[in-house]
């Protein structure tokens, strides 16, 4: 086909993916691996220089966030059924870049899909063609991903995204679902891709706290993701870097392993699958292989019982703390009601402390 016209063949089953769907078929049989009733667990699987991670639900739901390189669809199938999936209700490309929807076209094909989430940007690859003739065939509908996209809002359970922000990006990386899990007092934050500039994004963007006990380090801990104010905002217990051995990028780059310094950092290429199991208070953890000095293998509730940022926002959402820089060149952030807030020109807002701070921005004295 012409190259003209198969652009155009594309961009029509784009439309008509994000426009329509019905249910889709087919299930599989395993033996469920043990989850106590009211726990939930994240296992970030062992797809070499790729991405997939598995989320089962205290309320039985299962959500597969990316599926590996196009080599790894059968084995990301594989993981599944080990775990006891029949279903995916939530499945999501967090972007087009074949580490991370490789595979997807395989799940698709051995699984119920319940929703469907991928960002509103194409690719003229293989690889993303065949994930969408796989789409069509199983005729369901693909939600945009995007920054506020509430997956699941359930008392002690959210699953919600916090970006991408814009519509556009010259970075691919940064079209990447950014995806915040919480149950009860866990939270954990998948990043995909996402760089330095979707991180700034959600810090002054997101109504949502990017605070979380785990952070699934960004582009494979690239040096060009996990700036340092989105690492402290964070404020992560643990740090997942899922690489491959020996990769030909170099991830994870020195950089960022010097930036993670103080975290307990598990890596698939060093430890091959790495799962974590919660109920929402406490974290348990464990490696397919060679376990780091760092790791835990026992139950700790560390800090994770502390308190939620509180959020300052007006009936639109904007945010409400004003950022100024005095005449001495220093940041200084206001609360409504302080002193000196009517009184202050904001050149920047925010929307909890927690962000003005992470922008180098301090209270006033």
């Amino acid at each position: 086909m012409p190259k003209r016209k198969h652009f155009w063949a594309l961009a029509l089953i784009i439309f008509l993916l994000f426009a329509a769907g019905c249910s889709s078929s087919t299930t599989t049989t395993s033996k469920t691996p043990s989850l106590q009733p009211g726990q939930m667990r994240v296992c970030f699987l062992d797809v070499g220089q790729a991405d997939s991670i598995l989320v089962q639900m205290p309320n039985g739901r299962n959500m597969l966030v990316d599926a590996g390189n196009n080599d790894d669809g059968a084995a990301v199938v594989n993981y599944l059924r080990q775990y006891g999936v029949k279903q995916i209700d939530y499945l999501i490309g967090t972007h087009p870049h074949e580490d991370h929807i490789g595979g997807l076209d395989t799940v698709i094909k051995s699984f119920k899909i319940g929703k469907l989430y991928m960002p509103q940007v194409t690719s003229t690859t293989k690889t993303f063609e065949d994930v969408l003739k796989a789409v069509q065939a199983k005729g369901l509908k693909i939600t945009p991903a995007r920054a506020g996209v509430q997956i699941i809002n359930s008392g002690k359970l959210n699953v919600t995204m916090l970006a991408p922000n814009k519509a556009e990006y010259e970075d691919l990386n940064n079209y990447s679902a950014v995806i915040k899990v919480t149950f009860n007092q866990i939270s954990f934050l998948l990043t995909g891709d996402a760089g330095e500039q979707s991180e700034a994004e959600m810090l002054l963007s997101s109504a949502i706290s990017t605070q979380a006990d785990v952070l699934k380090v960004g582009h494979h801990g690239s040096r060009y993701s996990t700036s340092e104010g989105f690492l402290k905002a964070v404020a992560p217990r643990y740090a997942v870097i899922s690489a491959g051995a020996g990769n030909d990028y170099g991830h994870p780059h020195k950089e960022t392993l010097e930036k993670l310094h103080g975290i307990k950092v598990f890596r698939t290429d060093l430890n091959g699958t790495i799962t974590f199991t919660t109920d929402g208070e406490k974290i348990n953890v464990a490696t397919e292989k060679n376990p780091p000095d760092n790791s835990i293998s026992a139950s700790s509730t560390g800090d994770a019982t502390r308190p939620s940022p509180k959020i300052y926002v007006d009936s639109n959402g904007k945010g409400l703390i004003k950022g100024n820089i005095n005449s001495k060149g220093e940041k200084i952030y206001h609360l409504p009601g302080g002193r000196y807030y009517d009184h202050t020109k904001a050149e920047i807002w925010f929307k909890t402390e927690e962000q003005a701070r992470a922008a180098g921005f301090r209270p006033p004295k």
